[in-house]
């Protein structure tokens, strides 16, 4: 007889987040205490990784991992860390994820491609650039980068990886945001996209995110300023790596002195943005696609970010990159992000525990903040 179809409603209700966290490999962390239990990530050294904990909520339904606040119940926290999972597949849809580990958990495993999961949201479209239409004129970039005070030679050397997309809608408005294109070193597909919503009165994004359906868990947006085109993986000399590809523009026009009397500080470098919380799969692809590089890190100088450089030593080390290959590049203690030394915003403390900047949580919520938040064209 075969078996009943089972809704999200049902996975909730049998299954706790704790039980979650311990299938994709975490530990209670006792010396937290039980009231609001801890989970830790061990190494092979037989050590806990330092920053890499989530926390279960007061009503024991969701966790989060400090400093973010963002909440995950079982659903969102098997979709948004599908490598965490020995089920994942690569191009495996996210809803058949948690129906093959749900089910799993529940001593139910599915045959291969038994019942599809009936959730009352829709389903995730893969990301496609068939839904956008884009300009790459100089001015309608121009206009989200001012804000930011990026001036116009850094714009110049940076115009191949960017442009300005409009997402296509039923009722036919337009909404523009700037995009930041994404792939995963070494192939030149676009597998989504970094956007930013145009600038507010206060010289703000009024949207970051990405773009619906994008792989933002390899993907990743690689610029080689002053060249059409990205040189061949294994010949890039250095990496720079940031949270943000405003970041990574600010850092170039800081420098741009230097980059231009001195050539060679820039040649076969390129510069990357994790477009917020750097992943794993991020760092493997690349770190593995430029052997004799050296990676410079260029966070955040929050928490956070001083967490995301720890992760990343570690993280080379365990696949064999030597130690000397992977240097800080620390800002001043008063910037909070290379944007801000840019514009010479110098009222961040370090005292303060900074937000991440999320991924999306919901590719809905996402999609439509996508079409609302933009310059209307």
């Amino acid at each position: 007889m075969a078996l009943p179809k089972l809704t999200y409603e049902d996975f909730k209700a049998r299954i706790s987040i704790q039980e979650v966290l311990q299938d994709a490999g975490y530990r209670l962390n006792r010396r937290d205490g039980l009231r609001y239990p801890s989970y830790v990530r061990v190494g092979s050294d037989g050590r806990r990784v330092s920053g890499d904990k989530f926390i279960v909520s007061a009503n024991g339904m969701c966790c989060f991992q400090p400093p973010e606040r963002k909440n995950y119940n079982i659903i969102s926290f098997i979709k948004e860390h599908p490598h965490f999972f020995a089920d994942y597949r690569p191009g495996m849809s996210p809803d058949r994820l948690v129906n093959v580990v749900c089910h799993r958990l529940l001593n139910q495993p599915l045959e291969e491609r038994q019942t599809r999961i009936l959730d009352p949201i829709k389903e995730r479209k893969p990301f496609t650039l068939m839904d956008y239409e884009f300009s790459c004129h100089p001015w309608h970039i121009a206009k989200f980068l001012i804000a930011r005070g990026i001036g116009k030679s850094t714009q110049k050397a940076f115009e191949p990886y960017m442009k300005v997309s409009y997402k296509k809608r039923d009722d036919g408005k337009q909404f523009g945001n700037l995009s930041f294109p994404l792939t995963i070193p070494g192939n030149k597909t676009v597998v989504g996209m970094e956007l930013r919503g145009f600038p507010n009165k206060e010289g703000k994004s009024s949207f970051k995110g990405m773009a619906a359906g994008s792989n933002s868990a390899e993907g990743l947006w690689i610029a080689y300023p002053g060249h059409d085109e990205l040189p061949p993986m294994d010949k890039v000399t250095g990496v720079g790596w940031f949270e943000s590809a405003y970041d990574v523009m600010a850092f170039f026009q800081l420098n741009e002195r230097a980059f231009r009397e001195h050539p060679g500080l820039a040649e076969n470098a390129i510069f990357v943005s994790t477009g917020g919380t750097p992943t794993d799969g991020q760092m493997r692809n690349m770190l593995q696609a430029t052997p004799e590089a050296h990676h410079f890190l260029c966070f955040d100088n929050d928490k956070a970010g001083r967490e995301f450089c720890a992760h990343f030593h570690r993280f080379a080390e365990s696949i064999g990159i030597p130690a000397e290959n992977v240097k800080d590049f620390p800002l001043l203690p008063c910037y909070k992000d290379w944007n801000d030394a840019l514009q010479g915003k110098t009222n961040y403390t370090g005292d303060e525990v900074l937000p991440l900047t999320p991924k999306p949580p919901d590719h809905e919520v996402a999609q439509d903040v996508e079409q609302k938040g933009g310059m209307k064209r």
